[in-house]
């Protein structure tokens, strides 16, 4: 029997005025009127006769309206989640779902309809033209569940249920027309479509945005259209503490929802306590998707005194707590008009009415003095081991008690724990087994690089039972996370970053130029030779590829090899340049061009190092880092010299020279290389600021690159006012960033042609710049050579004094202009040497200040925290 259109009420969820503004796009404004015309076109493509509908939910126009127009013709919806492929076209992290949740969903209840976008449009694919499924008369929705559980299961919700927790919400938060809520949160999942459907009953508005919190596009854009909501689980809190949102006034915002677990009770009093200081409320809420998203709030003006509570029950909405005789702690059962129909398993289950009229959170809870309410733990995460109950919940707060972040699942009779760091695997076993009094042998600590997350932001509990399961072979002999976390230790102690975990790469821990040749030297030790990527691959990644080099049989090595080692072609350039650098100025030889070479290093270094795929924030943060690691030894070191010998000007000792200075050459010009490589970094950073240029650089990198070198030729040929650079014109900002782009290009390259390409256009740039043969094949071959080589042989005994010297270049290039003076009129070889020997000295010197600094900050930090809570075992 099919069921239609006619035998069903429709659902009408948008009921603003007609000229007030009901959706915002990127695309401009959406009034209710326009809207409902939309919403009606839409409906007449649908049809009368009643369908399954599934829509593939973004945060954008023409799904909100498919689903509008949907409900209002009586289909029942299943929103899924976008289809989304990782970059590479595989698995996005460990935790890769092993199937499409979408497909499966699809395959169990077969839509007649499938709304999604195919080929950047959005399209109705129909499988038929009317339905073969018997649908309830009440059905109006398919919701997915937010927990992981790997089975397509979903809940059934009626037109009340949904109307009814829309204007619950909307009655609580006392929501009107000129509130403005911006989607933080996904539409397939219940908390999110909660949010529009909300503010569409009150007839206010909805931003449909698909950004992340951590952009700062997403919070430009909240102040543009004057936002005054926005909704969040735990996990958007904890991203929001690592931008900018502490520090960002938002004077329209009225509230902010949090719901979807429990948030950190320290966590919710700062949110709490920054939304008194700012003006805006910070309310807790309780729900489940069985009840139609929400069930309970805490009212604004307990906010403080009930931190750790679901507070009361929504308009409409009761509870009672099932507990024995003797406990006020008990199973929360929820009654209202918006509880669910039912579970759905297949198609035969559309037909079905409604199966319950209560709902059994599952959650443990009692009420408190004051009428709140409070979970305090979750009835189906009680396992049994070795005959003793354990709440894996409370095996969590206990262990976040003494300062181990935990997340915890039970399997087979083992309590399986899992940390970010290898540092906490053993004080975690050590405290779980004496604790609980668990046999050694029960319990299992895992090292993740972050703890997977589903949709809603809850932890994905079945990824990390995967997770384990899959490394129980590696658990029982642990070599390789053991080689990993290796690799991870010698870094973090290197770079001076304890919080380093074996997910990271060196880029992600702001490893610069300045760290670059140390580090590679030291993970050789451990790896190999390393690949060419190897600054963004993450510590488990770089084991793995070591673990691969040492499966080749040594004997297949030829023994005149194996005295050999290999050494990156980027540390060899960057020795040689600077010796010859030294040496020419030292009247040793004279062979110009190292300098020059050293700036196309600098722009290679800059795109492998900071440019990498990493969050907008942390990338602008690495290259002012960068900055800062070039400009303060040399604003220190050129400024105690000009105190002691008055050697240069104020502009030189604060490296603006390239804007004030002489347009003749004078000892002020003698740092014009830095001054090229700090305002060339600065000026990316500006660059990229830009939010529009920063996703043309995602998108095209290679590409972006060479328009920027495109650029600065256009700005080099202006500057010049021709072909070749004469005096100081080859020493000037505007005439030397090319350099910069030209090594930013060779980083970007992918493909043989690209390189072909760049050697041609290296070439190029370089004859036509350089008026001199010898000094444009230096610089030509070097770029050549990088172009090209990715490592180079060369004995042991060689490595240590290559790698030293181009360690020690920049220190070495900022102090030799005091040293070679006076000794090359005696001799030019020791001129050369003792340049390169006080260079290498300073070097040292900074590098054990730094270090001892960080050391006594550590320290300090480690010793104000102590005074307020102790850590176990760390």
């Amino acid at each position: 029997m099919t069921i239609t259109h006619t035998e069903t009420k429709a659902l009408n969820l948008a009921r603003g005025s007609d000229q007030h503004t009901a959706l915002i796009t990127d695309d401009g404004d959406l009034s209710y009127d326009d809207l409902r015309e939309r919403v009606a076109a839409r409906r007449d493509e649908l049809g009368a006769t009643r369908r399954l509908v599934l829509i593939e939910a973004s945060a954008a126009l023409e799904p909100v309206v498919t689903y509008l127009a949907s409900l209002e013709a009586g289909h029942p919806v299943l929103l899924v989640e976008p289809t989304v492929q990782a970059s590479d076209g595989g698995p996005s992290s460990d935790f890769e779902p092993i199937i499409n949740r979408a497909d499966a969903l699809i395959d169990r209840f077969d839509p007649d309809v499938i709304a999604r976008v195919d080929n950047n449009q959005w399209m109705l694919h129909e499988a038929r033209p009317g339905t073969r499924h018997e649908l309830h008369p009440d059905l109006a929705m398919l919701a997915s569940t937010s927990g992981s559980t790997g089975s397509p299961k979903v809940v059934r919700l009626s037109r009340e249920n949904v109307l009814s927790n829309a204007s619950a919400i909307s009655e609580y938060l006392e929501l009107g027309a000129h509130d403005r809520a911006i989607t933080t949160l996904p539409l397939h999942y219940c908390y999110g479509l909660s949010v529009l459907n909300s503010h569409l009953v009150a007839g206010a508005s909805v931003r449909l945005t698909s950004r992340s919190v951590v952009e700062a596009e997403l919070w430009d854009d909240f102040e543009a259209v004057q936002a005054t909501s926005f909704a969040g689980v735990p996990y958007t809190f904890e991203l929001l503490e690592k931008t900018e949102f502490l520090s960002r006034e938002l004077p329209s915002l009225r509230y902010v929802t949090q719901a979807g677990g429990r948030l950190d009770p320290e966590r919710a009093r700062k949110f709490i306590q920054l939304g008194r200081h700012r003006g805006f409320d910070f309310i807790t809420m309780y729900g489940q998707t069985e009840a139609t998203a929400r069930m309970a709030y805490v009212p604004s003006d307990l906010a403080e005194t009930a931190v750790g509570t679901i507070g009361v029950p929504i308009p409409g909405g009761q509870f009672r707590i099932d507990s024995p005789p003797s406990s006020d702690v008990g199973e929360l059962v929820y009654t209202g008009p918006n509880v669910m129909m039912g579970y759905g398993h297949g198609t035969q289950d559309l037909a079905l009415g409604v199966s319950t009229t209560e709902l059994r959170t599952g959650d443990l809870a009692r009420q408190r003095d004051d009428g709140l309410y409070e979970i305090v733990g979750r009835s189906n995460r009680l396992a049994k081991i070795y005959g003793l109950r354990i709440d894996l919940d409370h095996v969590e707060q206990q262990l976040d008690a003494v300062g181990l972040s935990v997340k915890a699942v039970s399997s087979a009779e083992r309590l399986k724990l899992f940390v970010t760091t290898e540092r906490k695997c053993a004080p975690v076993a050590d405290y779980a087994t004496s604790q609980w009094g668990l046999p050694a042998h029960s319990v299992e600590v895992h090292v993740v690089a972050e703890f997977p997350r589903t949709p809603s932001g809850k932890t994905d509990t079945v990824a990390l039972l995967r997770f384990a399961n899959s490394r129980s072979a590696a658990f029982a002999s642990p070599a390789a996370d053991h080689t990993a976390e290796t690799l991870r230790a010698r870094i973090a102690h290197l770079l001076g970053t304890p919080h380093a975990v074996i997910g990271d790469s060196f880029a992600d821990l702001g490893g610069d130029s300045l760290s670059y040749v140390e580090v590679s030297l030291h993970l050789e030790e451990l790896v190999g030779v390393l690949p060419r990527t190897w600054p963004t691959m993450s510590m488990v990644e770089l084991a793995e590829y070591g673990a691969q080099r040492r499966a080749v049989p040594s004997r297949e090595i030829p023994r005149s090899r194996r005295r050999l080692t290999r050494i990156e072609v980027p540390i060899v350039l960057r020795a040689v340049a600077i010796v010859l650098i030294v040496a020419t100025h030292g009247d040793l030889f004279f062979l110009q061009g190292g300098a020059h070479l050293l700036l196309v290093i600098a722009g290679y270094n800059l795109a492998r190092f900071h440019l990498t795929n990493r969050s907008d924030r942390l990338r602008t943060r690495a290259m002012l880092a960068s900055v800062a690691s070039l400009a303060i030894p040399a604003i220190v070191w050129i400024g105690c010299v000009t105190l002691v010998a008055s050697a240069y000007a104020t502009a030189t000792v604060f490296l603006v020279n390239n804007f004030v200075g002489s347009p003749q050459w004078t000892s002020e010009w003698r740092y014009w290389f830095l001054e090229a490589m700090l305002w060339s970094i600065l000026l990316v950073v500006v660059l990229l600021a830009i939010p529009a240029v920063r996703r043309w650089e995602r998108r095209w990198p290679f590409a972006f690159a060479l328009a920027i070198l495109a650029l600065t030729l256009v700005v080099r040929t202006v500057a010049l006012g021709g072909v070749h650079a004469e005096g100081t014109e080859m020493y000037a900002l505007s005439t030397v960033a090319w350099c910069i782009a030209l090594g930013w290009v060779i980083a970007r390259i992918a493909t043989r042609t690209q390189r072909l390409l760049v050697s041609a256009l290296s070439v190029v740039c370089v004859i036509s710049f350089f008026g001199q043969p010898l000094r444009a094949a230096i610089v030509i071959g070097g770029v050549l050579l990088l172009l090209w080589v990715t490592s180079l042989p060369a004995p042991r005994w060689l490595v240590g004094i290559i790698a030293t010297l181009a360690g020690a270049s920049f220190f070495t290039y900022l102090t030799h202009w005091q040293v070679y003076p006076g000794i090359e009129t005696y001799s030019p070889l020791l001129a050369t040497l003792a340049s390169l020997v006080v260079g290498l000295l300073v070097w040292k010197f900074y590098t054990f200040i730094v270090s001892r600094a960080r050391t006594l900050v550590r320290k300090a930090t480690t010793d104000r925290a102590q005074r307020h809570h102790q850590p176990l075992g760390l």
